[in-house]
């Protein structure tokens, strides 16, 4: 009897504590805003158990067993409060200057979303003309534009020249980006109609590891997510270098009575103008941008968002010209022009119903339908007369769309014993009708033939299933993601088009496959400073409907294979580091080729198998109360595999990028920070006969910012670098040569360029 006392005495402490530890659960909310807050890191004091705050603001600590939680999120004043139980609480939190020691490590999928979050706070301390100059903040995402502003920038991402999107997923709200079978290149990816006052920040991952994500997540993705609730209207006003005007207006159409109640709507809008530089030819680019946003509740368990916008742009631009249009005299200096009728017109219209629901018993439900209507049209001639020397090799190519889809999702986290399981599964689908992708040989602007001419329809039906187990200090995810295709392209050329018909003369008009993307990745944090993790998984780009059809259907749907080992580390309170070692094999590269007449998918072609190795480093170091600095650097190793060696390169790959900043903010209202971005020399060609040069680029953004005003100086190119935006490798023909060049052909990046601003904020 004396032996089991002991032992009764055990188990009646153990039962007492475990009737301690019970549940403690709450909702965090924005202050300002009343907008829940994701992401918050909520801690049992006692314990040191930690869990993270969903989307809807809400959390549940298990096994709480003190009575206050520590509450912390970088950006908002960290905060104690009492908790009892199996009681509600409400959290309010206060935005306050950011302050690197609130990220804490945690064993959770979403740790890679607080560094997103810690990029998503620099995006007033850019010189940005557009949204998509905000994909620069995403850690070693390089872009270019060559259209005077008007077309989507390239983009480059871990060793790839990913052309205009065609791997790298970009989205907004939900809504695609990316334009499939694109007249200018698989994956196009406008992102101009989107106001970039209007962002809140953003989600990136990179590599094929997403199971939620699907066409064109090779080197990765990014996700946009606009303001849900305005906490005050503004006007602002630039006024740059080169003729730049721009008005941006953010206003509220609801009382703060009514976001209380749940519901909010404001509009936005945005007019810029632009010479684009000192070009001899002014680009006389503009832009308009409309935008509106309505949430309300639908009962106590639905939320509606409706979103609309519309884009509409026009430019002329001077193109891309070799080097000896100004070495031989053809034009006067690296801003002089070829062909004065470049340039284009695009506009699209968004339209987003989602509605939020909230089952009970931990599910919750999301169902977006999203529709747009989308226009191209551009000119443009990189040859000059190497084609057709009587006329010219000016090109227009020509996309009108149609395109919608849905986007649904149901969700579950379960609790057993110390595990967290959290279930979520999910299906989508999207349709594109293209009538007509055009490719046009034109003169001075003026149509002479057709190159290609059809109708494009593309189909694409997915689903997934995504678990995520966590356990003690282990973190397990697997996924599972289906996607299949159908393609259908009809010929409309004539029959005296040869090059228009040769290519689709007797082929099936319809091609289809599917493919099966498995995902899986696992991460163990040994304490709140440093967290292992390894991803692996499968994703793919989708291929050009032209292609398809043209090819018979071979490499519809090109997989890609990637891996990463990595690790997050808080060496130091005010340190956070990132570091990858990254692999990437690909069925087929796609890479932009000048011949558009023999390519059925335009200037973007399939060009082999490909592999991609290289190291992702990321760091974030606050000096002190008010000085921030961050650190990229990204070197990569891209390469074909079916190539003899020397001749395997692949051509505009980027090898090695770095960008970095200092960013301050004092107490009294003056910010800002200056920053640059290295871009290293890389092969032209496949056997690196021809170099694209690289550059390093200087900027600096100045703000004195009240609660009632803003003023501001942005300098792009602070020391004046004579530079090359956008290059390729072209064979080209000028007037009186008598044979073509194979050469590198640029645009000139902008030179030194200030742009003043004026905000003023108001209820």
């Amino acid at each position: 009897m004396k032996k089991l006392l002991p032992l009764t005495f055990l188990l009646s402490i153990s039962f007492a504590l475990f009737a301690r530890a019970e549940k403690i659960i709450g909702l965090v909310v924005d202050k300002s805003t009343r907008e829940p807050v994701e992401l918050v890191v909520i801690t049992d004091l006692k314990t040191g158990n930690t869990t993270l705050t969903d989307k809807k603001g809400k959390f549940v600590l298990n096994y709480a067993q003190g009575d206050s939680i520590g509450v912390t999120f970088v950006g908002y004043k960290s905060e104690i409060v009492k908790a009892e139980p199996g009681k509600p609480i409400l959290i309010e939190l206060e935005k306050s200057s950011v302050n690197l020691k609130d990220i804490t490590i945690t064993n959770n999928k979403q740790t890679l979303k607080t560094f997103s979050a810690l990029s998503s706070l620099d995006l007033n301390m850019q010189p940005a003309k557009s949204a998509q100059d905000l994909l620069r903040l995403v850690p070693g995402l390089f872009i270019a534009q060559h259209q005077g502003g008007g077309k989507a920038e390239q983009i480059f991402l871990r060793g790839f020249d990913a052309d205009h999107g065609t791997d790298v997923n970009v989205s907004v709200d939900g809504i695609p980006v990316n334009m499939v079978s694109h007249s200018h290149g698989q994956g196009y990816a406008d992102l101009h109609f989107l106001i970039p006052e209007t962002v809140s920040g953003y989600d990136f991952g990179k590599g094929p590891y997403y199971s939620d994500k699907g066409d064109f997540t090779t080197a990765g993705y990014v996700a946009y997510h606009t303001k849900t609730v305005l906490d005050q209207d503004m006007i602002k006003t630039e006024v740059g270098q080169f003729n730049t005007y721009r008005t941006v207006a953010l206003i509220n159409l609801l009382s703060d009575k009514a976001k209380q109640k749940g519901t909010s709507a404001y509009i936005a809008g945005e007019r810029l103008y632009s010479d684009g530089g000192p070009f001899a030819l002014p680009e006389n680019f503009t832009r308009y941008n409309l935008f509106e946003k309505f949430i309300t509740k639908i009962g106590n368990s639905n939320q509606l968002t409706v979103v609309a916008s519309t884009l509409k742009s026009d430019w002329r631009s001077a193109g891309e010209i070799p080097d000896r249009a100004v070495s031989e005299g053809y034009i006067a200096n690296r801003f002089g022009v070829l062909d004065s009728a470049q340039g284009g017109h695009t506009s699209r219209t968004n339209l987003s119903l989602k509605l939020n629901t909230d089952l009970g018993n931990n599910w919750t439900m999301e169902n977006q339908l999203w529709y747009a209507h989308y226009h191209f049209d551009l000119v443009t001639n990189f040859s000059f007369d190497y084609y057709f020397p009587t006329t010219g090799d000016e090109f227009r190519q020509i996309d009108t769309r149609d395109l919608g889809g849905y986007n649904g999702k149901i969700s579950k986290t379960t609790d057993v014993g110390d595990a967290a399981f959290t279930t979520t599964i999910g299906a989508g689908a999207r349709y594109d009708n293209i009538s007509p992708s055009e490719l046009d040989h034109t003169e001075n602007g003026q149509f002479l033939e057709h190159l290609q001419y059809g109708k494009a329809k593309e189909l694409n039906v997915n689903s997934y299933v995504d678990e995520t187990l966590r356990t003690g200090k282990w973190l397990f995810n697997a996924g599972l993601r289906v996607d299949y295709f159908h393609f259908n392209y009809q010929n409309l050329a004539a029959v005296t088009d040869t090059f228009a018909t040769d290519i689709f003369k007797g082929v099936n008009p319809d091609a289809q496959k599917a493919i099966i993307s498995p995902k899986l990745s696992a991460e163990y944090t040994f304490n709140p400073k440093i967290q292992l993790y390894v991803k692996t998984g499968k994703g793919f780009h989708s291929n050009d409907a032209r292609v398809a059809i043209a090819n018979q259907g071979f490499e519809v749907i090109p997989a890609a294979y990637g891996a990463d080992l990595g690790v997050n580390w808080k060496p130091m309170p005010n340190l956070f580091i990132n570091v990858a070692l990254w692999y990437l094999y690909l069925q087929e590269e796609y890479t932009f080729g000048q011949d558009l007449i023999a390519q059925p998918g335009g200037p973007v072609g399939p060009s082999g198998r490909s592999v991609r190795e290289g190291v992702d480093f990321s760091a974030r170091y606050q000096l002190n109360k008010w000085l921030f600095a961050n650190l990229n650097v990204n070197p990569a190793k891209p390469r074909y595999i079916d190539s003899a060696k020397g001749h395997d390169y692949v051509a505009l790959a980027p090898t090695l990028t770095s960008t970095a900043g200092l960013d301050f903010r004092f107490a009294n209202g003056i910010n800002g920070g200056i920053s640059y971005r290295y871009l290293h020399d890389r092969a032209a060609n496949s056997d690196y006969t021809l170099t694209a040069r690289g550059y390093f680029i200087t900027d600096l953004a100045v703000n004195y910012t009240q609660k009632r005003y803003e003023l501001g100086v942005a300098i792009e190119n602070l020391f004046n670098r004579q530079w090359d935006e956008s290059q390729f490798e072209y064979t080209s023909q000028l007037k009186g040569e008598k044979a073509p060049v194979d050469e590198v052909s640029y645009t000139p990046g902008v030179p030194f360029f200030v742009k003043l601003k004026l905000a003023v904020f108001f209820k």
